[in-house]
């Protein structure tokens, strides 16, 4: 058995740690790229004659020239979370199966977003910055309490989102065209439209993919329709947020908080008014995993290879039909 580890040198350690890449080991040869960069020509000297693949970011797309260097590959697991820079139809084709770590992602993603939004309703950001001015108030609190709290988006890591909100006394509220108010009923959660999001939340919390249909699903009119003082948390991708209004509406009051984890374009530029509001918490696209977090992707690889071997249920399958939907 060959396992093809089609990994740029830098990103390797980041994501397989040396216990797990044992493991690889253990299962057969294990061919690993030595030199920075992950072009076609690396690929095609690591994946010949491989029946797993493990890619990242990063990695070339799956072509008819790599895949007719492995007509044993069977099945490509992926230690990142969006798989539409590596798919092909040629691999779909052929029947090579594809999973990916996005649910590994998505619990950092989720718990970052319940940080986020604890820190903002509790107005952590602007009683700490009081506090080192040589203040001492309790201006701007609110608990988790008797609030409530709108998801945009549905996926893994909006469920998840809604999972841990479970732990407080809020009214979660959801909008996701493609989840049934019954799904959302079976983890506490009320389905709506996405104008009652805006609506009736306190905090809004985006967890929606990058898609033609999501880009600047906050805008003006959204924004405006947000009740004043509430919250905008998005852990997602820049392009859902109009920031030329979202820097209104933090300007004119009508936010407490945007706290931003993503950007478009990302980084900001440098002189972006985002740099320079203090209300607008930013993070550097830290959500999902970071620092020693990322060696869980390729635990999951890893254990997706077993499953496969041993008969069991791919966890993170990735099917052709469901690309248009996902991030």
């Amino acid at each position: 058995m060959k396992i093809a580890m089609l990994l740029d040198q830098i990103v390797f350690p980041q994501v397989i740690n040396p216990k797990t890449l044992e493991k690889f080991q253990a299962l057969g040869e294990v061919s690993i790229n030595q030199t920075r960069g992950n072009d076609v020509e690396n690929a095609k000297t690591l994946i010949a004659d491989a029946d797993f693949a493990v890619t990242s970011w990063g990695s070339p797309a799956m072509t008819k020239e790599l895949l007719d260097l492995c007509p044993n590959l069977k099945l490509i697991v992926h230690a990142a979370g969006s798989v539409k820079s590596i798919v092909t139809d040629e691999m779909y084709d052929r029947g090579i199966r594809i999973v990916s770590a996005a649910q590994v992602l998505s619990t950092g993603v989720s718990e970052t977003a319940l940080g986020l939004t604890i820190a903002s309703v509790k107005n952590f950001f602007a009683l700490n910055a009081e506090t080192h001015a040589g203040g001492w108030s309790h201006d701007g609190i609110t608990e988790m309490y008797d609030i409530t709290i709108g998801i945009v988006g549905f996926g893994l890591a909006g469920k998840h989102y809604a999972e841990l909100l479970q732990n407080f006394a809020v009214d979660v509220i959801a909008y996701d065209p493609g989840v049934s108010a019954e799904d959302m009923a079976k983890v506490g959660v009320k389905k709506v439209e996405l104008s009652d999001i805006f609506a009736l939340s306190d905090v809004v919390s985006l967890h929606a993919p990058e898609l033609p249909s999501t880009r600047h699903i906050v805008n003006r009119e959204s924004l405006a329709a947000m009740k004043d003082g509430s919250i905008l948390i998005n852990t997602a991708r820049g392009s859902l947020v109009d920031e030329a209004a979202l820097v209104e509406a933090l300007t004119n009051g009508k936010l407490k908080y945007a706290c931003l984890d993503v950007t478009d374009p990302e980084p900001p530029v440098a002189d972006s008014p985002l740099r320079k509001l203090p209300n607008c918490i930013l993070t550097p696209h830290l959500a999902g995993q970071a620092a020693n977090g990322l060696r869980k992707l390729g635990d999951h690889c890893y254990a997706q290879i077993i499953n496969y071997i041993e008969g069991n249920p791919l966890s993170g399958e990735v099917k052709r039909e469901s690309l248009s939907t996902i991030a």
